[in-house]
């Protein structure tokens, strides 16, 4: 990620997600805002945690990665959420690996300021709370969501979730067919499976299958798919 150097940005953002009564007056210097692009990685897991990230514009996948490699997708987010939130009240290292899944920004404040600023501060220790208790909310239904629903209706909702409309989107918001393997991982199934699946899709005329991307022809048809059970 890079540092924004735009401070009016950085207040907009702050205004726009109500993080003035959040962050207290003295930590407000050591807040700075931070741009992120489609692909990159904003933590992985098992490295050391140091930072507190708020998503405040775009999207990211949130995955854990088991000791044989394999990968399990836990959910996706969209502003107004929290990284390092969880590691930043335990004190431990990152939990899980975070991908960005369209550019965006993220508001940014090393732990080292936060224990110096706002260690005892009401509304930052609410504020974490709130986001925390969601995240585990959220946990418990991905498991269950991968364990009891088919292939079908987990690549349904997974394609809801990584293609969308948004003007910044890369490639209008399509998947890289180059990306069907680690599709594959996240949502528990085989590559072959996946494969499979989706030509079933495009018959139905739900996705477009180019040369080298997928994209999603009749969102309302994969939303009847995937039914309520989506990553998001």
């Amino acid at each position: 990620m890079k540092e924004a150097k735009d401070r009016g940005l950085l207040a907009r953002f702050m205004r726009e997600h109500g993080l003035e009564r959040v962050f207290p007056e003295p930590l407000l210097p050591h807040v700075g805002l931070y741009r992120f692009e489609p692909g990159e990685f904003l933590c992985r897991q098992g490295d050391p945690a140091a930072w507190l990230y708020v998503l405040v514009k775009g999207k990211i996948k949130i995955y854990t990665t088991s000791a044989e490699g394999k990968t399990l997708i836990l959910s996706f987010k969209t502003p107004l959420d929290a990284i390092g939130d969880i590691e930043y009240v335990q004190g431990a290292d990152i939990l899980n690996t975070v991908e960005a899944v369209s550019a965006g920004f993220v508001i940014g404040v090393p732990y080292a300021r936060l224990r110096q600023h706002a260690a005892d501060h009401a509304p930052l220790l609410r504020f974490l709370l709130d986001i925390v208790s969601r995240k585990f909310f959220a946990k418990s239904l991905s498991l269950s969501f991968n364990l009891m629903h088919p292939v079908e209706v987990r690549l349904a909702s997974y394609l809801l979730a990584v293609t969308f409309e948004e003007p910044d989107a890369p490639d209008g918001g399509r998947l890289g067919t180059s990306g069907l393997r680690d599709a594959a991982n996240l949502i528990g199934t085989s590559y072959r499976h996946v494969n499979r699946v989706l030509q079933q899709f495009a018959d139905e005329g739900l996705i477009e299958r180019g040369r080298g991307f997928i994209a999603v022809q009749d969102r309302a048809g994969l939303r009847a798919r995937a039914g309520r059970n989506i990553y998001e």
